[in-house]
Parts: structure tokens; sequence; C-alpha cells
């Protein structure tokens, strides 16, 4: 068997947790398996290297952005080669441009375009763990690129597509996916299995157990993923095209405080104004998310939307430079907002689901912004200061559901 194991930075964030993961590579490893490790940088390594490109400048280089950032997984990875041989166990480390992971040249936010299996193939059949960095790739002027924040998940399940793995796992500082963060609501359960297209959502909800892109590329590919704890040897959960059991209302709930506001007053109120707008920041690799429109009293059109909130000043900013385009508008910005969702196959087939998550919200005192729903979940626009106090609530309300 071919098993991708993927570990983030809290569990190599020092030698000691490196080498627990050594030791647990290895046990999969000495049962016949052949296994490929992708790494990330260590702790809060990637964090510390931002804050000092921001000593230097406010608006860095993005392609010396990529140089500085990969340097952390290339740490982790060569650390943990390193402890494997100590431990008498062939291991090689191997980072991008070695693989070679071929990315498009949008540095810092990179898509993934194809892998070379040669050079993993040639280590493997040597009977060797191959220790990979996440995060990362090379462009076509052979410069090094990252991923966006969460990459190394995608890297992982990037591996186990081309490779043709059995399994790509993804141990975390929890044991699987939970109804809600176990940190904010204590009683969230955790659930044995859950859909790709369910997973998907709360990845780009704000759930921090999987990257959206990597959900994106697994059910793409139909690779096996399993969510698990880097501390114990408990099951995880898994993610796969369709679960067994009969759905509830809904599965979980999830909030995302990584958002900010804008609004956008004085646009034209023609046919095309909207679009040129999305267009404008599409162009720019800028997604939007909860969109209100309204039209006003003089004639003109307010569009209201959510951003990801490292994207808000340099979305403002665009907008300014480009109102030839749009009219002579007014944009506005606020931070101090937070989304908070429920998910889940049962909402679109039961329509009590939305009465019952905003009866939660308004006993628990919480007014909601903005609004938006799909087939598999509904989402609510608060304020960010009363964004896990929701998520607790809305959770209490659907946890007898699941009794």
């Amino acid at each position: 068997m071919l098993a991708v194991m993927k570990f983030g930075g809290s569990s190599v964030a020092d030698l000691g947790k490196i080498r627990n993961v050594a030791e647990r590579c290895i046990k999969k490893w000495k049962y016949g398996n052949q296994v490929i490790v992708v790494l990330s940088a260590m702790g809060k390594t990637t964090d510390g290297l931002i804050s000092q490109a921001q000593q230097i400048t406010d608006m860095p280089s993005r392609r010396e952005m990529d140089m500085l950032l990969s340097t952390g997984e290339q740490v982790s990875v060569s650390l943990m080669a390193m402890t494997m041989l100590q431990m008498g166990v062939p291991a090689i480390s191997l980072n991008a441009w070695q693989v070679a992971m071929h990315t498009t040249s949008a540095y810092q936010n990179a898509k993934l375009k194809r892998i070379d299996t040669e050079r993993i193939r040639k280590e493997l059949d040597s009977n060797k763990i191959v220790v990979v960095t996440g995060f990362q790739g090379i462009n076509k002027y052979e410069d090094v690129t990252t991923l966006g924040r969460g990459g190394s998940d995608t890297t992982a399940v990037a591996l186990a597509a081309a490779m043709n793995a059995d399994v790509c796992e993804i141990y975390t500082d929890v044991d699987g996916v939970y109804s809600a963060d176990p940190r904010i609501v204590p009683n969230a359960r955790k659930m044995e299995e859950v859909t790709y297209e369910e997973m998907l959502e709360f990845a780009s909800l704000g759930a921090k157990v999987l990257h959206n892109r990597c959900v994106e590329m697994a059910r793409r590919y139909n690779v096996k993923l399993v969510v698990k704890s880097s501390m114990s040897e408990a099951e995880g959960t898994v993610v796969k095209e369709s679960t067994k059991m009969e759905k509830m209302l809904i599965s979980g709930v999830a909030t995302d405080k990584n958002i900010a506001k804008i609004t956008v007053a004085g646009m034209k109120d023609d046919p095309e104004s909207t679009f040129r707008l999305l267009n404008l920041l599409a162009k720019h690799g800028m997604n939007i998310d909860v969109m209100i429109q309204s039209l006003e009293k003089d004639g003109t059109k307010t569009l209201t939307f959510t951003i990801a909130r490292p994207d808000m000043l340099m979305a403002a900013e665009l907008l300014k430079q480009h109102s030839d385009v749009l009219g002579t508008v007014n944009i506005s910005c606020e931070e101090d907002v937070a989304k908070v969702s429920v998910v889940g196959a049962g909402v679109s087939s039961n329509p009590g689901v939305a009465a019952k998550m905003f009866e939660a919200l308004s006993d628990a005192g919480i007014n909601t912004d903005m609004i938006t729903t799909s087939e598999i979940r509904i989402t609510a626009v608060i304020a960010e200061n009363e964004a896990e106090a929701a998520m607790r609530a809305v959770h209490d309300r659907f946890a007898a559901e699941w009794e």
C-alpha cells in the first residue's frame, strides 16, 4: 500500500514532536507500506517570517515572499529525514524543484499544474521514506512559488492523486472533523464520515481542519482522505463521495472571522456595472462570498459583499483606481465582521433549518447583517465579537437532532 501522510506545523513544532511523527511514519513503513510524508513549516515559523518581512516593508515583493516563506518547509523536511536516518530507517527529503511540482506563476497563491513522479518513485523503489515539502512548487521561470496558507494539504492530495496512492492521511491537532470547533463548543461531536461537498463547505467557511483546495482536488481525483490526530491513534474522519448514514438536518456549524465587508455606493445603474466590479476583482485573484445589491433613490446602485480580510485594502484601492469604469463610487470597509454557517445535506430538504438557526441567534441576542444560502448551507454575517457565542448557540439548537 502507498500512503501519503501530511503533518501540519503544530505536529512538527519542535524536535521532540518531529521524533514522534517520525516514529508514526516508520511504524506504517515497517508494516510493508510505501510512505510519502508531506510537512508544513515548524510551529509558527511562517508567521515569524512574515513578521520579519513586514518590518522591512508593508508591501513586500510577492516573488521574494515566496522565496522567503519556502524556507520553512525545507527546514522541517530536512530535520525529519535526519531524524529517521538517525533511527536507522532509510529516508530522503525533497523540495519542490527536486520532485518537481510545477505550478502557475501566481506568487503567494499558485496552483499546481502537474507533478513529476519519476524521482519519488525511484526513491520509494529504493525502500526509502520520502519526505516532501508542502505548500510550494516551481513556476515556468523556475522560481519558487507558494500555494497560499494551508497549501500543504493541497500538496499532499496532489501527490496522492499523481502517485495513485491508496490513502491520503491528514494529521492535525484534533482527531477528526467535528460538528463545530471543539475548542469553542465543548459538546461538539466527531463525525465518522463526511462527504466531499460538506467538507468543502466547512473548509470554505473557516473550519481549519482542511484546506478547501485540497478537498476540491480530492473530490476531482477521488482520493481517499482521512483526517486523524497526530497525538493519538484514535480513528479519524473519512472524507468521501457519499456517506452511509441517514442524513440529519445539518452536519455541523462553522464560523469565519477572516473576512471583511466592503460597501460600494454610487455605482452606475446599468446592466454591466456589477459585472465590471466582480470581473475586476476576479482578474486580481480575489473571491467574494456574501453579496447584496440594492437600488438607491438617486438612481445609483449599492453593492455590499464580503471578502477575505487580507484582500480588503487591496480590493478597496483597486476599486478606487477604476472609479471611471464603475462610476463615482464611495467605498467603505468593515473588518469587525464574521460569518456563522450551518452545513448539511438536510438544509435544502428541511425548510425548518433556517428558522431554527435564526431562532437560536435571536434567543442569543445576536443580530444578522447579510444572509446567503445554497443547497447545503446557510450563512449569516454577524459582528466579529459575537462569532463564538453564535457558534455555540446554533450548535446547541441542533444538538438534539444528533442524539
